[in-house]
């Protein structure tokens, strides 16, 4: 079983993300909302001439941008994602980390992607929960 993508997560992008990014992935992953697009980053797609563009799709780290902390253009959009890479990249102390991650969602079947990743999430989440007094 890959498990780097999940080190990736976990310690890279997990943390960048905003609760109500991941609460949003977390009911896209429930809903199975074919907005959720695996192999391009977003609809329409992030090119310069379509930057003032309104988003109509995103991958994960996208849709968290977009219905979690409320995005609009492809062009926020597209900023938001690189930082979110660099940030795991800086965070794991690797250049092109987020890639392992990227691929993952990409290249994995969407049944099994829903499933995993949603586990994933709601990981995160249960981590931000301050504990029980």
């Amino acid at each position: 079983m890959n498990t780097i993508w999940r080190r990736i997560w976990r310690f890279g992008l997990a943390p960048v993300l905003s609760r109500d990014g991941l609460l949003a992935l977390e009911s896209a992953l429930v809903d199975d909302d074919r907005r959720l697009l695996q192999g391009i980053t977003c609809t329409p797609p992030p090119l310069e001439a379509l930057n003032h563009r309104a988003i109509q799709g995103a991958c994960a780290l996208g849709w968290c941008g977009w219905h979690g902390d409320g995005l609009r253009t492809v062009g926020q959009l597209e900023a938001y994602f690189n930082r979110l890479c660099d940030a795991a990249d800086a965070a794991l102390n690797e250049p092109g980390a987020c890639r392992f991650f990227l691929n993952w969602f990409d290249d994995t079947p969407r049944p099994q992607m829903r499933r995993e990743l949603l586990a994933e999430v709601r990981l995160a989440l249960e981590r931000r929960m301050p504990a029980a007094a």
